[in-house]
């Protein structure tokens, strides 16, 4: 043994206490910690309530404000409180293929211990703006109006916006199976705990989950447990895409990311801003989207749903994260509740990156039927009452004549299969029978 182990061992342990603890953050003095620092406090066993690791989201001068990383019943004022040295570390590689995990990267299903891991700092940067690659190829989906009216580029990030129960998760699940990606990477924030197995296996299933890595944070854990389980799966998928992979990080909300972000901040003393957020919430949703995206090689597509509070799609949130995002997909509760699934309203979604990863003759298809379906938008109140004089627009008479045609375009079953190229070929035929082209 060096002398140098020796004093290792021999120098004392410096511990701190827990000065109180109010809300949902504990304060700590006696330690020098950063932000992002991992901190134990109390020495009874894991889990026991007077043992709970948490992570530094405050400094100041003498004393950190920590965030529990698990439920924080049974701390109090005077408990020991000791630096564990580092920041939270999170596991990548490929043995996460088809495995669960929690909020914090341990896995949940059953299955064992993780193996053919390595274990990585979950603080990421984005890639250098000069170093990522352009957008360049189209990435299918499987979901024929995604694939075509709003077609999305390898590497793109691109957002779900609709209010609770317009079929998000659902139209998340058929993305999962159906697209052309290598790896799916999905990550559940404050999910229902009752919905989590029902997605693993029905609207996953086992094919989707074998090719998946699924991190859940559900409801009723921790602010900080559901604000880092959006940023573990964005490492992983971070080092997948640096392994030279196309990867798909879907994350189902964006806006429960925000709304623990908004608990921590308050928590900790941040003055609320737009609608109770404060200044933090905005910056950390920069920071998290920007991860995403193409790399030096391979590339992370992201795909964030935005649950838009009482179906106001200017809400702060949503309004921040259109402006980051490379594109929106709108969904619709009119037609969902008359039954028209995917609830995808095509005229008001936009991919910005469509044009550089579609050809001419697709979107001059894809421009035509939007053409169709915005004439017969703009007069469906004459249409609806019977005003409308047949022959007055020829785009609105193609609308008409088609009706049925376009909604069975539009519409797509959940375990239906819709290969990009047979549905931009039943595009193509459709926009034919209009006949409006010469009449634009």
């Amino acid at each position: 043994m060096t002398w140098t182990s020796t004093l290792d061992v021999a120098r004392p342990e410096l511990v701190g206490r827990v000065r109180q603890a109010v809300g949902l953050s504990v304060e700590v003095e006696g330690l020098d910690l950063a932000i992002g620092d991992l901190v134990q406090l109390g020495d009874g066993p894991v889990g026991s309530g007077t043992h709970v690791p948490a992570e530094v989201v405050a400094a100041t001068v003498g004393a950190a404000r920590c965030m529990p990383l698990a439920p924080p019943h049974g701390l109090r004022a005077g408990l020991e409180a000791r630096a564990t040295g580092g920041s939270l570390r999170v596991p990548v590689g490929p043995g996460l293929l088809g495995r669960v995990l929690d909020g914090l990267g341990q896995p949940i299903d059953g299955k064992g211990p993780l193996r053919d891991v390595t274990y990585v700092d979950i603080a990421g940067r984005a890639p250098h703006p000069l170093a990522r690659q352009r957008v360049a190829n189209p990435l299918n989906l499987g979901v024929r109006t995604l694939d075509t009216l709003t077609t999305v580029g390898c590497g793109q990030r691109i957002g779900l916006f609709a209010g609770s129960g317009v079929g998000k998760s659902t139209l998340l699940s058929m993305i999962a199976r159906g697209t052309d990606a290598q790896i799916s990477v999905i990550s559940l924030v404050g999910e229902r705990g009752r919905e989590v197995r029902e997605f693993l296996e029905d609207d996953l299933g086992p094919e989707g989950l074998a090719r998946s890595v699924v991190v859940v944070a559900t409801s009723d854990q921790p602010a900080l447990v559901r604000k880092r389980s959006a940023f573990v799966a964005t490492r992983i998928a971070e080092h997948l895409r640096d392994g030279g992979a196309d990867v798909v990080l879907m994350m189902d909300s964006l806006t429960r990311v925000a709304m623990a972000q908004r608990e921590i901040g308050l928590s900790v003393g941040e003055p609320p801003a737009t609608r109770g957020y404060p200044p933090s919430v905005f910056s950390l949703l920069a920071e998290l989207l920007e991860r995403a995206g193409t790399g030096a090689t391979g590339s992370v597509t992201g795909i964030y749903t935005v649950l838009v509070d009482g179906d106001d799609h200017n809400e702060p949130i949503a309004d921040q994260a259109r402006s980051i995002l490379d594109g929106h997909v709108v969904l619709d509760r009119k037609l969902a509740t008359a039954g028209h699934f995917p609830s995808i309203d095509a005229l008001g979604s936009i991919s910005r990156v469509a044009s550089r990863v579609t050809t001419r003759e697709q979107r001059a298809d894809a421009t035509e039927l939007r053409r169709v379906m915005a004439a017969r938008r703009s007069v469906q109140d004459l249409v609806d009452v019977g005003a409308y004089v047949a022959g007055s627009n020829p785009l609105v008479d193609a609308a008409l004549a088609s009706a049925q045609e376009i909604d069975a375009f539009l519409q797509q079953g959940v375990d239906e299969e819709a290969p990009a190229a047979e549905s931009w070929a039943r595009l193509h035929e459709l926009v034919s029978r209009f006949g409006t082209r010469e009449a634009a």
